[in-house]
């Protein structure tokens, strides 16, 4: 598989735009002319592929999306000030009741493995609202909890459910939005979930000390029901295979001719479709060594924003002699370094896009991501030298503040950039692609945090945080050097998957 390029059309305008499927190349072409039973696209300009939907249907679904990654994120953040609450009801000690909030972002590893192969056989919208309602479900049940271990069962069956946000989102981005526009998708898919670590403490202390912390999971569970509802008006589906499917399908209902497309031949069966997709996250993961090397480099970076954050409150509470109000209110500091990142990281994306692409002849690469890693790979360790050393000379809070804010800033700036990488590498299966490239991260935002309690006892959180920048500066700074540089390379190396 040599290097992925796409051409487009640079005079293309919005409601004209070249789809990347499956009618528009000579070969497709031909076959269309040598088989009148294949469904195709009707030509670059066909109004169902979702490049040409109207914009507000676009960005209706985005903010859509984005309002489901909301849930997601503030399911965390929202139960951390009520961990204390939780514990003297539930009779738990500091540690197991320290599983209660993490457990829920190891179920985001295994999630997507499953969720996002279902996505490409049955489609990106039924999946979406079903992980939604087994979210609802399970994330009402934790709030009737009176013993651990139903707890702990509902937090991991509710995160699974929740984890639609990591297997749907970027997939649909892909679906709707061309290349050039992905950064600009970016800023409005990561704005709102970007809101929820800040939000979401502040609601849950409040909600905590109110009416209970059994509320924190009832509201939550109430605002996700409302999504849902208006999914069922406002989703369309948007995964060009499913499209074509059903245009496949109306025709043999309508002319009794056996049409087909390509992705569905005229014999596969259904379960033969469904086995072959739920294995292709782990295949991909084993047999593609650009996956395996970005899943490396994000696994790092969430597991070191996951650490730092496991000790956050904390760190405001029992240092700074803060209220659980107060110290959410330093999450805020956090969000405006995401939301800066997003906004001018995503419009910048697609500047540079647009500059490599006419630099090299009107040709794209998926490499036109990776300079965008360069700032963040800088930000990181200076927003952990910052925050870790004047945490621990005990500096006024708005500098602390400053550092994780500089520090969220560039984990967002990395994360954009690696997923656009992928998103554009692995087009036809850009679901299953990006489940296995954020797996390891997952599995590194539930384990990092274990140790953090004993790290930072032992080394303080200046050295604690050197530590942590200092293996960023060895593992991430080469990162964008070995995309840029060797990323047509490995992608040519990994294995044909189907």
């Amino acid at each position: 598989m040599a290097a992925q390029e796409e051409i487009e059309k640079s005079s293309a305008g919005p409601g004209s735009v070249e789809p990347v499927p499956e009618s528009t190349n000579d070969t497709d072409s031909k076959k269309e002319e040598g088989d009148p039973y294949l469904v195709t696209w009707n030509g670059s300009d066909d109004p169902e592929h979702p490049y040409n939907w109207p914009f507000f249907r676009k960005w209706a679904i985005t903010i859509l999306l984005s309002n489901g990654g909301l849930v997601t994120l503030m399911s965390g953040a929202m139960l951390a000030p009520a961990l204390e609450s939780i514990s003297a009801d539930l009779g738990t000690g500091e540690e197991e009741t320290q599983i209660f909030l993490s457990i829920f972002v190891l179920a985001f590893a295994f999630g997507p493995m499953v969720l996002s192969p279902l996505a490409e056989v049955f489609g990106r919208r039924p999946v979406w609202i079903l992980s939604s309602c087994f979210y609802i479900l399970w994330n009402t049940v934790a709030g009737f909890s009176h013993s651990p271990g139903l707890m702990i069962a509902s937090r991991i069956l509710s995160g699974i459910g929740a984890s639609a946000e990591f297997a749907i989102t970027n997939p649909v981005l892909s679906d709707c939005w061309i290349p050039s526009q992905r950064g600009v998708s970016f800023t409005i898919s990561t704005f709102i979930p970007l809101l929820g670590p800040a939000i979401g403490p502040i609601i849950g202390g409040a909600v905590s000390q109110s009416i209970g912390w059994r509320w924190t999971f009832w509201i939550l569970s109430i605002y996700d029901g409302l999504l849902v509802l208006i999914a069922i008006f406002l989703f369309r589906e948007t995964y060009e295979v499913i499209i074509l499917n059903r245009r496949a399908a109306k025709l043999r209902e309508s002319t009794g001719n056996p049409y087909y497309t390509k992705a569905q031949g005229a014999s596969e069966t259904l379960a033969s479709r469904v086995g072959g997709a739920l294995t292709r996250p782990i295949r991909l993961l084993l047999t593609q060594p650009i996956l395996q090397l970005v899943g490396f480099f994000l696994a790092y970076n969430f597991g070191i924003l996951y650490l730092v954050l496991s000790t956050f409150a904390t760190l405001w509470i029992e240092r700074y002699g803060q209220t659980q109000t107060q110290s959410g209110l330093n999450y805020i500091a956090l969000v405006i370094g995401y939301t800066i990142a997003a906004q001018v990281g995503g419009r910048l994306m697609d500047r540079l896009w647009s500059y490599l692409k006419a630099k090299a002849g009107n040709n794209t690469a998926p490499e036109y991501r990776v300079p965008l890693m360069i700032p963040g790979a800088i930000l990181i360790p200076l927003g952990l030298f910052i925050y870790g050393w004047t945490a621990e000379r005990h500096t006024h809070w708005i500098v602390p503040d400053v550092g994780i804010a500089i520090l969220g800033c560039g984990i967002i700036n990395n994360t954009q950039s690696l997923q656009a990488y992928v998103m554009d590498a692995y087009r036809e299966y850009v679901a299953s692609a990006s489940a296995a490239s954020q797996f390891l991260r997952s599995i590194t935002g539930f384990a990092f945090p274990i140790f953090a309690p004993a790290m930072y006892q032992a080394l303080g959180y200046g050295w604690g945080n050197s530590v942590l920048a200092l293996t960023f500066v060895v593992i991430g700074w080469p990162a964008p050097f070995l995309l840029w540089r060797y990323g047509a390379t490995l992608r040519a190396m990994g294995k044909a998957q189907r």
